[in-house]
């Protein structure tokens, strides 16, 4: 039997986990910018959530294992088939301290996904999903931290550059392009969505991936 739901595979790090920068706890589902978008696209898609936290886009954690996204995009994608539409939010971890990163490197590890996508070997029954690349939202430029690795002055302003270069890298991509920073703003902890963050992006990220499967 074919699926008749629109499935969207949302690829990110804790901002799509859902952490709550107020208890540090998780937000429910329903206050999470992966529900809010649920919600308003209604039961004809079906949004699936692949949210951890410290994911990054190819550096290698010293501190938490299994972080890397180029590594664990095939296994999703395997994991998830049929899919229409594939969200990927990632770099806000790039911008650690503890990472020899740039915006434009890390733009470069969102492409490097992409091209990762784009040569899995799909299966004939599926079609080949469409990719939106989310520039994530700024980092305040006094973030809170904890910990060994640290987010700094210079994690945010890796940040207000991320527009400008993922941009590029999803147009060399050949993917969809939303900048999150025009939407929303972290929370209490500057590097986190709040309530507030969730419902706007989720809202928007609704309208964008509608107008992206529902254009043909």
């Amino acid at each position: 039997m074919k699926e008749t739901k629109k499935s969207v595979l949302c690829f990110g790090d804790s901002n799509t986990y859902g952490y709550n920068p107020e208890d540090g706890t998780r937000w429910p589902f329903e206050a999470r910018w992966t529900g809010i978008a649920q919600q308003e696209l209604g039961n004809d898609y079906r949004i699936i959530e692949e949210g951890l936290g410290g994911r990054t886009t190819v550096f290698e954690d010293p501190f938490h294992a299994g972080r890397k996204g180029i590594d664990s995009i095939p296994m999703m994608l395997e994991t998830h088939l049929p899919l229409d539409l594939i969200v990927i939010m990632l770099g806000t971890n790039d911008c650690k301290n503890c990472f020899p990163s740039t915006a434009k490197s890390i733009a470069y590890g969102i492409l490097r996904i992409i091209d990762t996508i784009k040569a899995f070997p799909f299966p004939d029954w599926t079609d080949i999903p469409e990719i939106l690349v989310v520039s994530p939202i700024h980092i305040a430029p006094n973030p809170e931290n904890g910990g060994s690795v640290t987010f700094d002055k210079a994690s945010h302003e890796k940040s207000l550059q991320f527009s400008e270069y993922y941009r590029i890298a999803a147009k060399n991509g050949g993917a969809d392009f939303l900048d999150a920073a025009t939407i929303a703003k972290p929370g209490i902890d500057g590097i986190h969505l709040g309530y507030d963050g969730h419902r706007k992006l989720g809202i928007a990220m609704a309208v964008k991936i509608r107008e992206m499967l529902e254009k043909h």
